[in-house]
């Protein structure tokens, strides 16, 4: 009798493709993201750890200055509470010792797709291994890891916006490079999406801080090249643009959170945009971000987007 091993009596056939899997919920947790507009459904933070009272001046760790820890966690739990009462599942990293002072910063380390994530590979030295902590939080939480960059490639998540159900922009800069695009272009293309790149200007972190959406059809902008003007033109999708202002460039006012289609929620103290905002008919709600704003981010900075709806 042939043994169960080598598909005898007791051998069960796996039939179900991974999209199908997903789809189930019974392998993988099912969360994935093909929009930036989709009602968010599942977030991933990080508690504020004793890694951000660190020593020596603020500019060695990437920031501005340096944050008041009691008060960021205030803000944190304040921010999940909030997620949470908008129907949004909240999972966090609660590391264990110190931990990297910016891995508060989780939208930089991943990128999600229909299908699963893309691990992301930080482009400075002193945020090399928050991937790692990334890594562990998807698993926990049940996304597959469908690639890792390699070689010299530099990705970061927040780089990385759905333009449309089967394009998504890639900002080319500070942060990312030509190499990362290529390793998220190739799991892309297999899910029968197109990246397009799009280069950034000098004086913006990531392609978050020019472009964000707030519908399937209309964005908001600051500072977007020609490069970014051609993108969003070939797909027909109206730019909001916003002037050099305090708000938006020390406040970080656009650097908010898509909760639905022409729902946001945005960094308070910014009276005139959220005004102009709610002029164009979409939905503001505000939190306190003032020590993320200090360590240089905001609220779309600190939220890893898991899982949105269609």
């Amino acid at each position: 009798m042939v043994p169960s091993t080598l598909k005898g009596p007791g051998w069960r056939a796996r039939t179900a493709s991974h999209a199908e899997e997903l789809a189930q919920g019974a392998v993988w947790s099912g969360y994935a993201v093909g929009s930036e507009v989709g009602r968010l459904a599942a977030v991933l933070l990080t508690w504020p750890d004793d890694g951000l009272a660190f020593a020596g001046p603020p500019g060695d760790w990437l920031m501005d200055a340096r944050p008041d820890l009691a008060r960021m966690r205030e803000e944190a739990a304040a921010i999940g509470t909030f997620y949470e009462s908008m129907g949004v599942r909240v999972h966090w990293i609660r590391p264990v010792g110190a931990a990297p002072p910016n891995l508060v910063f989780v939208r930089d380390l991943f990128v999600m797709t229909p299908e699963g994530a893309v691990l992301g590979r930080m482009a400075a030295q002193q945020r090399a291994g928050e991937e790692r902590w990334a890594a562990c939080a998807l698993a926990d939480a049940g996304v597959p890891i469908l690639a890792t960059p390699r070689g010299h490639a530099t990705l970061e998540g927040a780089d990385v916006l759905w333009a449309a159900p089967d394009v998504v922009l890639v900002g080319l800069g500070n942060r990312t490079d030509e190499e990362g695009l290529r390793t998220v272009g190739r799991v892309l293309a297999d899910q029968g999406v197109r990246t397009l790149g799009v280069r950034l200007p000098a004086r913006v972190q990531h392609l978050l801080g020019s472009v964000n959406f707030v519908s399937a059809r209309r964005c908001v902008g600051f500072d977007c090249t020609p490069s970014i003007r051609a993108a969003l033109a070939e797909l027909d999708v109206e730019l909001l643009e916003f002037p050099d202002t305090d708000e938006v460039v020390r406040g970080r006012a656009l650097n908010f959170v898509t909760l639905g289609p022409d729902e946001v929620v945005m960094p308070a103290g910014a009276p005139r945009t959220r005004a102009r905002l709610e002029a164009a008919g979409v939905e503001c709600h505000t939190l306190e971000v003032s020590q993320y704003l200090r360590a240089a981010g905001g609220l779309g900075c600190l939220t890893g987007i898991l899982a949105r709806g269609a």
